[in-house]
């Protein structure tokens, strides 16, 4: 999969501390020439020293990698920035760059929302946000530009919705009927202009100029090379409007209760 990555023009790899044995592997398969982005797991409770924590966890993921430094290392929960902990938090990350272990500091977010009680006390080099067909809060509430006229790097992730776009309609579970109007609008897109899902839902993503990456998973060279495929061709016509604002659509952490 990496050999089919770098053979494509990708050269981010983004991983973290949480996800199993993901580091592990990457540093036995070897990262050269890309740069990886990983993140930092949430504090424990009752943490006595942050600093040192902070450090442990990233020494830990350099040696995992193999690695001296990474490109990127992200916050998993931005809200701890706004806890007790907080400015001492902040504070081990810079610490980390000035170290030169990181090279950009940042925060994986699940709403635009959190960037409003963030940004006036912390400064980010990289936001991770969900951006797709469905979620555009990114852009219509205007943070996607304000955090590229800040120098902010942006990737955005959930490009599919965690693949409930590249279903078949009958396939997608009975609990996001609510939507039905939305998924019959995109298949009846599909079946209209005779595209893939694939490509709808990365031509957006990849239209904008102010995103700098977009992310995406696979489970095979095979499934990355249908990805990079249909990221180089892109829709002749216009995408469907199927802006949503339902926290219970777009927030995937919310799926659980419906």
């Amino acid at each position: 999969m990496l050999q089919v990555a770098r053979a494509n023009g990708i050269d981010t790899l983004d991983t973290a501390i949480a996800y199993g044995e993901s580091e592990t592997c990457l540093g036995e398969v070897g990262t050269q020439g890309f740069k990886v982005v990983t993140k930092l797991p949430a504090l424990p409770d009752d943490l006595p020293d942050v600093g040192a924590w902070v450090q442990q966890q990233v020494s830990a993921s350099l040696a995992r990698l193999r690695v001296q430094s990474v490109y990127g290392l992200l916050l998993h929960r931005s809200e701890q920035l706004q806890g007790p902990n907080g400015a001492l938090l902040y504070q081990a990350l810079r610490a980390l760059k000035d170290l030169g272990q990181v090279q950009k500091l940042g925060v994986s977010i699940y709403s635009p929302t959190e960037l409003a009680a963030l940004t006036p006390r912390y400064r980010f080099d990289l936001v991770q946000a969900p951006f797709n067909l469905i979620d555009q809060r990114l852009y219509r509430t205007g943070w996607m530009q304000r955090l590229k006229d800040d120098g902010v790097e942006i990737h955005t992730r959930s490009v599919f919705l965690q693949g409930l776009m590249l279903m078949a309609q009958a396939d997608i579970p009975s609990k996001f009927s609510p939507w039905n109007g939305l998924w019959h609008m995109w298949h009846r897109w599909l079946a209209d202009h005779d595209g893939s899902a694939l490509q709808g839902c990365l031509a957006l993503p990849l239209s904008r100029p102010e995103i700098d990456r977009v992310v995406v998973g696979a489970d095979s060279a095979a499934q990355l090379l249908q990805i990079v495929g249909a990221a180089n061709t892109r829709p002749k016509a216009d995408l469907p409007d199927l802006q949503c604002e339902d926290e219970n659509l777009i927030n995937p952490a919310l799926w659980a209760t419906l």
